[in-house]
């Protein structure tokens, strides 16, 4: 969600930085629109989005929305996962994508759930994310 989460872990692995919550929003503001999801955009095999900042795909997505007349009511995510845990970090969580979308934090809301030791995600060995963008014309 744009933090860093100190840990006794490997962290995520991915082309970009792995930023799974990050992803899910923007994809939910891309999807809000018809407008595809991150990979049509942000391709895993293009080597200029290598290690690149989740956070700047989530703005320029909002961005490109705020010109063709699109604003962001709100934004909902949940995340799976053992561990980090997330409600230490929920607050700078929201802030950091509710600047990046140009909403009050208070339109941001962030859940988080364990697995219960049950599959991958329960093993810690993934994390999985959702998110919900509501989505409005400017008329």
């Amino acid at each position: 969600g744009g933090v860093l989460f100190p840990g006794d872990g490997p962290g995520l692995e991915g082309h970009s930085d792995a930023d799974a919550l990050l992803h899910a929003v923007t994809d939910a503001l891309l999807g809000a629109v018809g407008k595809g999801d991150i990979g049509d955009r942000y391709s895993n095999v293009d080597p200029r989005w290598k290690d690149a900042d989740s956070l700047q795909f989530l703005q320029e997505c909002a961005k490109e929305l705020a010109d063709e007349g699109w604003r962001v009511v709100n934004i909902d995510i949940t995340v799976l996962a053992e561990r980090p845990k997330i409600s230490p970090a929920k607050e700078m969580i929201r802030s950091k994508n509710a600047q990046a979308v140009c909403i009050e934090p208070s339109r941001v809301g962030v859940k988080a759930t364990t697995m219960e030791g049950l599959g991958a995600i329960g093993r810690g060995e993934g994390i999985a994310c959702f998110a919900v963008a509501t989505v409005e014309t400017r008329l």
